[in-house]
């Protein structure tokens, strides 16, 4: 049996980001992973699965203290930001001011080592791997977990960072809503003509948004949105079929790909919890909210969750009070739940208006780039909230 303050269930990028920043101020923290990522090895090949992390993101990494673990292993750092609609000349760019960034495009791998690798520094942080929670067992003065190889853990408070599908969630019954928007998000990883971009775009189609992330070298993710039945068909191809028809479809700024590495996709739907917190529980990160990935805030806004959360436990650590508090966790979710709603809101519209061929929106939208183009201090405004900013933990804690 380990009795700890917090238990946080999911290793991952928010999960193990919470952990690293309650740990370093001596909060006792155990985190539960079900399969540990490989070591990273820079031969490896590039995962599939890659993150924009922007500046507000990028800050929390920093508090946390696993920032320079994930640059010292490998990311793109980009500056610039064209979306544009199919069949139109009009061009919105975001670009951050002189010798400042947007962001980075990092591999969800490499972060997840970084982040272990700096859990393993804080003496007041265990980590359990391969570790599965099966039932959650309330106490007077704690909430055990009982694991899936008959081991026990006590915490003041659960945090479930367990994914979209998550343990934490289901055994705390807490019920979510979900809306599928018939639509698959298709990853694919080649190697370029051109080397590193530092400027990302996407542009919209009927069916869906084609997106470019940049990876270091000549290489690139490229996200390739559509119906369910055409990403099955491009899922079959062979490496120089789908080489040819990405050649064939995305746009000449892709500059050409010179092989096929990798591919893979995955079902696009929202989730949204009904609440983000029960009895000695909350939930941060897919495990409370998913959204449409359409500009990349998925990971972005989980970091966010785990910042307040992580605010929020500190200052009741440094003050004597309980960490598992009911006013605690309703301030964290009065404080979370507004922005990722309006987040969700946002997407929503965004592929409302411009995933479809109505003339109208066709006009509507081609419009509204150029209008955004031509913005002035709203599109300044604009970059700066693309960016992030400066979340309140860095402010409470050292870089």
């Amino acid at each position: 049996m380990t009795r700890v303050d917090v238990a946080v269930v999911g290793g991952g990028m928010v999960g193990s980001a919470l952990a690293a920043l309650l740990g370093q101020v001596g909060i006792r923290v155990a985190v539960l992973e079900a399969q540990a990522p490989p070591p990273f090895d820079p031969a490896q090949p590039l995962d599939l699965r890659v993150s924009a992390i922007n500046t507000h993101s990028e800050a929390v990494y920093r508090a946390a203290g696993a920032w320079a673990g994930m640059v010292a292993r490998r990311g793109c750092v980009y500056d610039g930001v064209r979306v544009w609609d199919q069949g139109s000349s009009a061009v919105t760019r975001f670009d951050a001011p002189q010798g400042r960034h947007l962001g980075w495009f990092m591999e969800n791998r490499v972060m997840q080592v970084a982040l272990l690798d700096r859990l393993a520094e804080l003496d007041s942080v265990s980590l359990h791997c391969p570790a599965r929670p099966v039932a959650l067992v309330p106490e007077p003065e704690a909430m055990g977990l009982q694991l899936e190889d008959g081991g026990l853990i006590r915490a003041d408070l659960v945090i479930g960072a367990d994914g979209a599908r998550s343990a934490v969630r289901a055994m705390a019954g807490i019920d979510v809503q979900a809306h599928d928007y018939g639509q698959q998000a298709m990853l694919i990883n080649v190697r370029t003509v051109r080397p590193h971009q530092t400027v990302t775009w996407q542009r919209f189609t009927p069916a869906g948004p084609q997106a470019f992330l940049s990876l270091p070298g000549n290489h690139a993710c490229l996200v390739w949105y559509d119906s369910p039945r055409a990403t099955e068909v491009r899922l079959g191809l062979d490496d120089e079929a789908l080489r040819q028809e990405i050649e064939a479809e995305f746009p000449e700024e892709l500059g050409g790909v010179e092989t096929v590495l990798a591919r893979g996709a995955f079902p696009l739907r929202r989730t949204h919890a009904r609440s983000y917190r029960a009895h000695r529980i909350a939930l941060v990160g897919d495990a409370a909210h998913t959204i449409h990935p359409l500009a990349g805030q998925g990971v972005n806004l989980g970091l966010q969750d785990a910042a307040t959360l992580a605010e929020l436990l500190i200052d009741a650590h440094a003050a004597g009070r309980p960490l598992h508090a009911a006013g605690l966790l309703a301030r964290y979710e009065a404080r979370r739940r507004p922005a990722n709603l309006a987040m969700m809101h946002s997407m929503d519209l965004f592929k409302g208006v411009f995933c479809n061929d109505s003339p109208l929106l066709q006009r509507l939208r081609r419009g509204g780039l150029w209008l955004a183009e031509h913005a002035g201090p709203a599109k300044s405004w604009v970059v700066q909230y693309a960016a992030g900013g400066k979340p309140a933990i860095a402010d409470t804690m050292n870089p």
